[in-house]
């Protein structure tokens, strides 16, 4: 009975350990993936978002980690990707978060130039519903090209919020807290490059930097 009991118990820890193994392997496969995605979609993303012919390094590789939760929208380092000319710059990419997403977190990369514009701006990741997705989903809405070549100034500070807070850019139809939280994330994301441009510039690659000083409010 004693060696039946035996067997038994070690075909059960035998079954435990497996299924341990299979889900931590299946987790990890998962998060390889989704890591997969979301370096692709950014790489998407800057393709779209430069110029053709305005850069010829490698981006992904030309990058700084900055830490700046006030103005970046969260505690982790955020990367900033560099576009080059040769030694000179051509562009900032500066990932943000919009923290106060309707349904949570929106993943945002703003490309800025030297002259602090907008080259062009991409959502990489949000739990938005698909209603508020679509809005600025390129291939369904323009929303988001309307920013391309404004600047902090142009328009002034204040007219950076949406029309029902008293700015100059249009909400989403029936909404308004989405296109509030992307100005908010772009807005800081100018505000950062204009303070900080240049140390995020001239950092070695794989920098880490950190600012712990605020924005200006609109």
């Amino acid at each position: 009975m004693t060696r039946e009991l035996w067997r038994a118990s070690a075909g059960l820890g035998a079954v435990v350990v497996l299924s341990v193994a299979l889900v931590t392997a299946l987790e990890l496969g998962t998060r390889e993936r989704v890591a997969a995605a979301e370096r692709a979609s950014a790489q998407r993303a800057l393709e779209v978002l430069l110029p053709k012919g305005s850069f010829d390094n490698h981006p992904d590789e030309d990058l700084v980690w900055v830490t700046a939760p006030l103005y970046l929208g969260g505690s982790e380092p955020m990367p900033v990707k560099r576009a080059r000319s040769g030694t000179v710059l051509s562009a900032l990419l500066i990932e943000a978060v919009a923290p106060d997403g309707y349904s949570g977190d929106i993943r945002v990369l703003i490309a800025v130039d030297t002259s602090g514009s907008v080259l062009g701006v991409r959502v990489l990741a949000h739990r938005e519903t698909p209603g508020l997705g679509d809005a600025f989903e390129p291939r369904r809405s323009d929303w988001l090209a309307r920013f391309r070549g404004l600047a902090l100034g142009t328009p002034p500070m204040p007219d950076w919020r949406v029309k029902r807070d008293g700015g100059q850019f249009d909400q989403f139809a029936g909404a308004t807290v989405t296109p509030r939280a992307l100005l908010g994330a772009m807005r800081r994301s100018l505000q950062l490059a204009q303070a900080h441009g240049a140390s995020m510039e001239q950092a070695p690659a794989g920098s880490q930097l950190q600012f712990a000083d605020a924005p200006e409010a609109p």
